[in-house]
């Protein structure tokens, strides 16, 4: 980290990133990904050597303590590269190219990622860290640099020749994608019963069924299949299903990923029992797991789900939530230099702070004398992450709840870890996504009042023109035009606002999106969607993204947006595009659930059908609230005191005095009720 009188500073200095920012004092002549730095390779002929990263990344930190803060290493990059750092976080795109560059090359990725690529851009060398000098199997940083540039002058027609090739690689169409063009003439053959059953039986036999959660160590949070098994429970009354999906919630938000202390997750646990984590708290995590813990809570009505959905929306609010409005990008893992020092306890400190109560609250969270941290630093020796085995029962968890505000108190006290303090669009659209859930689990019009207000934050830090948005807000600036992450995630948040607050402006908006949407991501020969638009030009690829990464899969959401506005809107060629994108990625989906999670929760929703639920009459807005109190997987919902004729769903309906429902789903509507008990009765029946 930079030194509070540097003696360097380079171009990054006139960034607004906190992770450009953290490197703007190295003695590295660091330039941002720009026309500048790509010139200056081409003209003087030079390697272009790109570290990509995040401010939050702990290994981003221990490579520039060790190489990029050496001035004898430093020296050694200034002469033989052109020096780029980029923020993955604010060019995912890039990020995206040159990762799978990597992931090509040598099996595996992740950050920092060290790309070097040829004067026009295309990669044909890279890694993650690199240690100062070789250690555990590992190239020191200075011979790679020294490799690379010697290799250059000497097998550079051969080195560009393997360049164009992976770039090509990198370019072509995902190999899983099928050539499927004919539409299903019966709905329900889109994806039959039996197939969605192998889904969820893939998803079983990947499930960790002792310590929740799917895979070995490291373990990340993978919402959307939970989500897939607690909707599979909806659909099927599957025990299995839904004991799965709780065991994976539960074994999470008892662990060390959880901070039982001041709530919020991280980003992933060390370890297969939840108990380490990496402590970077990222918002994208933390909107995914509010909004499948809401859903949780809205199939199980079990309190302790919606006492996390209390504590992770407190944190949200206390401790990411920018004065400017909007929500911050990430919680760093280190403090003080140190991994996760905010969050660690040692025993006789609870003790003195919780009196009386200590020994309890001590019992219930696992804490020892010698501490239950595996000692991988010598600050973690003797120290603890609080982890229970069982969610207290209601007379314990006042008594935790007061214990954990006294603890919170005192570590507020401590210095906390840094802020990456980018508004990103995407990520909070998620998190608006998110917060409706909660309103529709809770009916707490906390929930609802934040989405709308974040809606607006949103709208106001980040829109252009017309319905063009940039990617991120950070220092009083916005920066770099929207990817279809963000675009495709505001759209889900204002179909998600519309059904909270049956507001018909977010449809309009929503519609107006997808369209532009179309005109500037949209590829025709495959009917999928790039990843950055047309109108960015300082890549040598453009991607599509369609699995699952940390993030739901953009492709798969704008599949879902176009399914349900083309009900909306009665608009049969999105109603087509959404089907056709799901029939193309069928095969993969089943075979490979845990890497096409989004898409799996979509084919599922599609085997039964969209509900079309409409409410028409007076006194309408009462049954549009406790409809809203009703669990259903899939649907969308409007309402009013009379037919409509420009809106679909309530064009065929009837004046009345009294407010009645009414129910279509995959082409067949249902006799209209009054009665809520009739509607519960109604979706769930047909299945």
């Amino acid at each position: 980290m930079s030194a509070p009188n540097p003696i360097y500073t380079n171009q990054l200095i006139k960034e607004t990133s906190p992770y450009l920012l953290q490197h703007a004092h190295n003695p590295v002549e660091w330039y941002p990904w720009g026309e500048e730095a790509l010139q200056k390779a081409k003209e003087e002929d030079k390697v272009l050597l790109v570290s990509i990263g995040y401010a939050a990344c702990h290994w981003c930190h221990v490579m520039e303590r060790e190489s990029f803060e050496d001035e004898a290493t430093a020296a050694l990059m200034n002469e033989l590269f052109i020096n780029v750092k980029i923020d993955r976080e604010e060019r995912p795109d890039l990020d995206h190219i040159y990762m799978d560059a990597v992931q090509a090359m040598t099996g595996s990725g992740g950050w920092p990622l060290n790309v070097f690529l040829t004067p026009a851009q295309k990669p044909f060398y890279g890694g993650t860290y690199f240690p100062p000098v070789p250690a555990h199997g590992r190239t020191s940083w200075k011979d790679v640099l020294v490799s690379i540039a010697d290799s250059w002058q000497r097998r550079r027609s051969e080195i560009e020749e393997q360049a164009d090739k992976l770039l090509n690689h990198i370019g072509k169409a995902a190999p899983f994608i099928s050539n499927q063009t004919v539409l299903p003439i019966h709905f329900e053959e889109l994806i039959k019963k039996q197939e969605v059953i192998a889904i969820k039986d893939a998803l079983l036999v990947a499930g960790d069924n002792t310590t929740g959660g799917f895979g070995g160590a490291p373990k990340f949070l993978q919402t959307q299949s939970i989500k897939f098994l607690l909707q599979h429970h909806y659909y099927f009354q599957d025990e299995d299903a839904l004991a799965q999906a709780e065991l994976s919630l539960e074994k999470m938000l008892l662990g060390g990923i959880y901070d039982q202390v001041g709530g919020g997750i991280s980003r992933y646990s060390t370890d297969i029992h939840w108990l380490v984590p990496h402590f970077e708290k990222m918002l994208y995590d933390n909107a995914l797991m509010l909004e499948v813990v809401a859903q949780a809570y809205s199939i199980t009505k079990k309190p302790i789900y919606k006492f996390y959905l209390q504590h992770s929306f407190q944190f949200l609010k206390r401790e990411m939530k920018a004065k400017t409005g909007g929500y911050f990008a990430a919680l760093d893992a280190d403090s003080e230099g140190i991994e996760g020092k905010c969050y660690l306890w040692e025993q006789k400190e609870i003790e003195d702070i919780l009196g009386q109560d200590a020994a309890a609250f001590i019992r219930h969270f696992n804490v020892t004398q010698d501490g239950n941290v595996p000692v991988e630093q010598p600050y973690w020796k003797g120290r603890n992450v609080l982890h229970a085995n069982t969610f207290p029962n209601e007379i314990e968890l006042t008594t935790i709840q007061k214990n954990i505000a006294q603890l919170y108190e005192i570590r507020s006290k401590r210095i906390p870890p840094a802020t990456d303090d980018k508004i990103i669009m995407g990520w909070n659209c998620l998190l608006i996504t998110a917060f409706c859930s909660c309103y529709s689990a809770t009916s707490e019009e906390q929930y609802k009042e934040e989405a709308i207000a974040l809606a607006a934050d949103i709208f106001s830090l980040l829109h252009i023109s017309d319905n063009d948005f940039h990617h991120s807000y950070a220092k009083g600036k916005a920066s770099h035009s929207a990817y279809l992450d963000d675009m495709v995630y505001y759209t889900q948040a204002l179909l998600s606002l519309q059904e909270i607050t049956n507001d018909f402006d977010y449809l309009v908006k929503a519609k107006s999106i997808t369209e532009f949407i179309f005109q500037n991501f949209y590829d025709e020969l495959d009917g999928y969607f790039f990843f950055s638009s047309s109108k960015q030009k300082d890549v040598v690829v453009r991607k599509k993204e369609f699995y699952d990464s940390a993030i739901t899969a953009a492709n798969a959401v704008q599949a879902e947006n176009l399914h349900k506005l083309a009900a909306y809107f009665k608009n049969e060629e999105w109603g087509e595009i959404a089907i056709s994108m799901v029939l193309k990625i069928r095969e993969a989906t089943i075979k490979y659930p845990t890497s096409f999670a989004t898409w799996a929760v979509l084919a599922q929703n599609l085997s039964f059908g969209l509900n079309e639920i409409a409410v028409v009459g007076k006194e309408f807005n009462n049954l549009l609230l406790n409809i809203s109190k009703i669990y259903v997987a899939f649907k969308i919902l409007m309402g009013a005191e009379a037919p409509i004729d420009t809106w679909e769903l309530l064009r065929h309906t009837e004046p009345s005095k009294s407010a009645y429902i009414y129910v279509c789903r995959s082409q067949l509507c249902f006799k209209p009720t009054t009665h809520i008990d009739e509607l519960s009765e109604l979706l769930r029946s047909g299945k």
